[in-house]
């Protein structure tokens, strides 16, 4: 069976289905057993391989009760992001590259329907009153819809696909992200409750770091982590708490932002916070959690530096209390930040560990910096391929009172 005899089959029981079963008081079990039947009637006495008609229930079911061409899309395990600008523009990222898809939406109307269906099931709302949404997928990818009338090329869907295996710091020494040496001295500082903060581009890893940093928690621990959308692959900590945002519904009440998340967890007795990442007030309110005793946060933000993630703490901070003064805030960031690792996606594509800076205090107006490890290119490094390791400067770590606190006498 050719593809476009395969796509006619398709269009055909679909609309059979949808016009003369009573779909709302059938099961998802109740209507692929349908499905496969109406298709075996279909098929009659052609010859059909196992695969191709597995496939054809498959595409009617999911354009019914599933996210349709979306489905096929997302169980490919090599894509890493998925951009759909209307309906017929959808491209997808790689091993790094992104290319555009020859499978389109059969219209705007379709298009939107999945929205609404992947939108329902985290159980938030998108509408004309209410434009953006940021939500997941069950399998917890991270989606982000912008609809028309802002999107003017129609409904615009992101999606961040989810890895089902968490990520390990062994996963990211495997990557050339950072080297076993590096990752011992890291598992150190985050047993030793030292406030960590990972910066990078858009797409450099921030997540995926965080989330690897994470299973170095102690497994005793309790554990809140704030989430814009749930995406945190903590695993094998039992006290671990899971908060995630709320937007305000079209009457425009009922929002729960992510500083009203921290209010709230520091009532809720944790010996660390995770904030997935800070892009606003909510900065203070973390900053302040990290001085009041709730050691070992982690959280992520976006920066091109170390210096720039400084900078950007401070504004965002002010967005939270716009009439503290400068020096305020940058003895507030010098005390509640221990240390800052900055990530960065390179021209080759690859997404490599830059520096890990101690911040040391806040001197002359200025917030002081301490370099532990920078990534140099060596003379392998070419416009296509980055070649380079992330090696130790000659500084020594100054405030090592956390390490001696625990108990582990290491120099970093």
């Amino acid at each position: 069976m050719s593809e476009e005899q395969q796509e006619e089959l398709v269009n055909q029981v679909r609309q059979f289905v949808t016009e003369n079963l009573p779909l709302s008081k059938l099961s998802d079990e109740e209507l692929e057993l349908k499905v496969e039947e109406i298709v075996a009637q279909r098929i009659g006495n052609a010859y059909v391989s196992i695969e191709q008609k597995v496939l054809i229930v498959q595409k009617v079911y999911s354009s019914i009760r599933g996210f349709g061409l979306l489905d096929t899309i997302i169980s490919d395990d090599n894509i890493t992001e998925v951009m759909i600008n209307g309906p017929e523009n959808i491209f997808v990222e790689k091993a790094g590259r992104v290319t555009k898809l020859e499978q389109t939406f059969e219209s705007e109307r379709r298009l939107e329907d999945v929205v609404q269906r992947i939108v329902g099931l985290a159980g938030r709302e998108v509408n004309q009153a209410n434009p953006i949404v940021d939500t997941r997928l069950p399998d917890g990818s991270r989606v982000n819809v912008v609809l028309p009338p802002i999107a003017m090329c129609g409904a615009t869907v992101t999606i961040r696909k989810f890895s089902k295996d968490p990520m390990t710091i062994e996963k990211l020494i495997a990557y050339g992200s950072i080297t076993q040496e590096i990752a011992d001295k890291l598992e150190l500082l985050v047993k030793a409750k030292y406030n960590i903060f990972i910066c990078g581009g858009t797409g450099s890893g921030k997540t995926t770091f965080l989330n690897a940093l994470s299973n170095y928690i102690p497994k005793d621990e309790r554990v809140i982590t704030i989430e814009d959308s749930a995406e945190l692959q903590i695993v094998g900590i039992e006290n671990l708490v899971s908060l995630e945002t709320r937007n305000a519904n079209a009457s425009g009440a009922g929002a729960i932002t992510i500083r009203d998340l921290i209010k709230s967890s520091l009532r809720m007795r944790p010996e660390r916070i995770v904030v997935g990442e800070v892009r606003g007030g909510e900065a203070l309110d973390m900053l302040q959690a990290m001085n009041t005793g709730h050691d070992g946060s982690l959280s992520t933000g976006h920066a091109n530096s170390t210096n720039d993630m400084l900078s950007r703490l401070e504004t965002m901070v002010l967005q939270g209390a716009a009439g503290l003064p400068l020096e305020a805030i940058r003895q507030q960031i010098a005390s509640a930040v221990d240390v800052i690792i900055h990530l960065s996606r390179l021209r080759d594509h690859s997404r490599k560990t830059m520096e890990i800076t101690e911040v040391v205090g806040y001197e002359k107006g200025e917030i002081l910096l301490n370099p532990l490890y920078r990534f140099e290119e060596d003379e392998d490094s070419t416009l296509e391929k980055v070649s380079g390791s992330l090696n130790r400067t000659e500084n020594k770590m100054i405030h090592d009172f956390k390490l001696r606190l625990a108990g582990i006498n290491v120099e970093i």
